[in-house]
């Protein structure tokens, strides 16, 4: 769960640390105090999108850190699968926007990539405003609601339905290239024959491109060569007055006086080692000038071989081994048009193979999505009777689509909200205090299926208000049994059901403004209540009135 929230220099939050708490977490506040910079500055540190403008006016930056606590073993798995370690059961999420505009994420102290980010923090806290609300009016996200629901059924054979959709669809796309290359077969094979046989004819060995340039250089820098190792030889031995007749001499007149001084025995015998490197140096090099030649006809070869090779690469391939493979690709291309018919018709057969195996599965799937969305809208209009649609009807249809990686199915929620109205699609019929409620009874639904262990709710109580508030707060009261519930409400009847409840200020003392959220003592609470009830003046009587809601409240819960 989310364990707690820093914010500094975040818009108008110039510090900000608040402690969260198990089951629902309340956060209230007169209208512009800064309720949506809290779950703002939330959304940033989970990889939402931020700009400079987010960082407080005379501040060089932005921070916002999260500390969660990992108690499930599924999600700690999970951390661990993306090399993600605890530290005794805490994660530490944080982001820090600059003044250019660019952001640093660390998960653990670690700098991560924002799309990281948000992987890991799917896995820990799912946010819930008026854009999730609307999303419901998007059909595609009711087959991703009902998959959800039923994963334990549905997880293996949609998992290999993707896997078979994709293997369907490269041989799809091989038969396709296959059809479209027919027409052109007879052009291709004799281009395909004359770029194997060309290939084939230069009779190429491997690395032997690399030999040649060596061979090259060499040739066409002979003479160079042997004027250069010819002058050296001169030097070194070849002349009357050279290295090796001088070391000779130097040799000569140590020996005459080493009997004289026996420390000058070390440099005799060293004078004695150059002399004889320089002979054998002298031959090395006699023996290359006599192996060297300045051959016109072997210049000749070696460049018309380059050349020919070096034709071949700017044509087919970049190397020699790319010439070699080329070719092989060619004579493989050759003997599947030698038959292409046969070709075709394996591909054609491969094709409907793949197919049939996919519609297998999709039916398979399909089969097992109907099953449990029959219990699911069971469970959905169970819910919304509870949050007061009195007559409603809800269910769930289907249409068979093309095939995609999740299958065939099309699926989209209807609704009748009044007697004698035929069921319509959600987003014909839904209004936005409907779309609130709906949503809050599937997530109410899906509270026991969903293993994200904290839900924030931005303002879910849009659009209603009475006997129907009084439903929707103990509504939240089911999802907070089993997840950590963070909520931000206009309504007294949601915020007297707080486990936790806090209050959202803005405070300023003349120069500057800031936000920040405070926890209510239970009788703070009950007059943060009564001023939710009455607005601008607090009574005796609306005390008492938020005392009692605070009252029927904690009956009402039993955790």
């Amino acid at each position: 769960m989310l364990i707690s929230l820093q914010v500094k220099n975040f818009a108008i939050i110039e510090q900000l640390e608040v402690y969260f708490k198990e089951h629902l977490n309340i956060l209230t506040g007169e209208t512009g105090a800064g309720k949506s910079i809290i779950i703002g500055s939330i959304q940033a540190a989970l990889g939402g999108k931020v700009s400079k403008d987010m960082i407080r006016t005379n501040a060089d930056s932005a921070y916002v850190e999260l500390l969660f606590s990992v108690e499930n073993e599924e999600i700690a798995e999970a951390l661990r699968e993306k090399e993600i370690e605890l530290e005794d059961g805490m994660l530490i999420l944080s982001r820090k926007i600059l003044a250019s505009g660019k952001s640093i994420s660390k998960i653990n102290g670690e700098t991560v990539p924002l799309s990281f980010v948000r992987q890991v923090a799917a896995l820990l806290l799912d946010i819930h405003g008026q854009q999730e609300h609307h999303s419901l009016l998007e059909p595609v996200k009711h087959l991703e609601l009902l998959d959800r629901y039923a994963k334990e059924t549905v997880g293996t054979v949609k998992q290999q339905t993707a896997e078979q959709y994709k293997l369907y669809q490269s041989v799809v796309k091989e038969w396709k290239e296959a059809v479209a290359a027919e027409a052109h077969k007879n052009k291709d094979c004799s281009f395909l024959e004359f770029a194997a046989g060309e290939i084939r004819a230069a009779n190429l060995k491997e690395q032997e491109d690399e030999e040649l340039e060596q061979q090259y250089k060499r040739l066409s820098n002979a003479k160079t060569i042997i004027e250069s190792v010819g002058a050296a030889y001169d030097c070194s031995g070849g002349k009357e007055e050279n290295a090796d007749s001088l070391m000779n001499q130097v040799t000569r007149y140590l020996r005459k006086v080493v009997e004289y001084d026996e420390t000058l025995q070390d440099l005799l015998l060293q004078a004695e080692d150059i002399t004889s490197l320089l002979a054998d140096f002298n031959r090395e090099l006699a023996g290359y000038l006599s192996s060297v030649e300045d051959s016109e006809e072997e210049y000749q070869a070696v460049s018309e071989r380059l050349d020919a090779i070096n034709r071949l690469k700017t044509k087919y391939a970049d190397s020699i081994p790319g010439l070699l493979a080329y070719a092989e690709e060619c004579e493989e291309k050759l003997e599947k048009y030698a038959d292409y018919d046969a070709y075709l018709a394996r591909l054609e057969q491969a094709k409907d193979r793949e197919e049939r195996e996919l519609a297998k599965l999709c039916e398979k799937l399909s089969e097992l999505r109907k099953q449990a969305a029959e219990a699911l809208v069971k469970e959905v209009k169970e819910a919304l009777t509870d949050l007061n649609f009195l007559d409603v009807q809800f269910e769930m249809q289907f249409t068979k689509t093309a095939y995609a990686e999740t299958g065939f199915d099309g699926a989209e929620f209807y609704i009748s909200t009044n007697p004698g109205e035929p069921c319509r699609p959600l987003n014909k019929v839904a209004s936005g205090g409907e779309l609130s409620r709906i949503m809050l009874a599937l997530k109410a639904v899906l509270a026991d299926k969903d293993a994200v262990p904290t839900l924030i709710f931005d303002e879910i109580d849009t659009g209603i208000s009475g006997r129907t508030a009084q439903k929707v707060s103990e509504k939240m009261v089911v999802i907070a049994k089993k997840h950590q519930l963070l909520c931000i409400t206009h309504l007294p009847q949601i915020a007297s059901m707080a486990d936790e409840h806090f209050v959202i200020e803005k405070i300023t003392d003349g120069q500057k403004t800031t936000t920040r959220i405070v926890p209510l003592s239970k009788e703070d609470s009950i007059k943060e209540l009564a001023r939710m009830l009455s607005g601008a003046q607090t009574t005796e009587t609306v005390l008492s009135n938020a005392a009692e809601m605070k009252e029927l409240a904690a009956k009402a819960k039993k955790y």
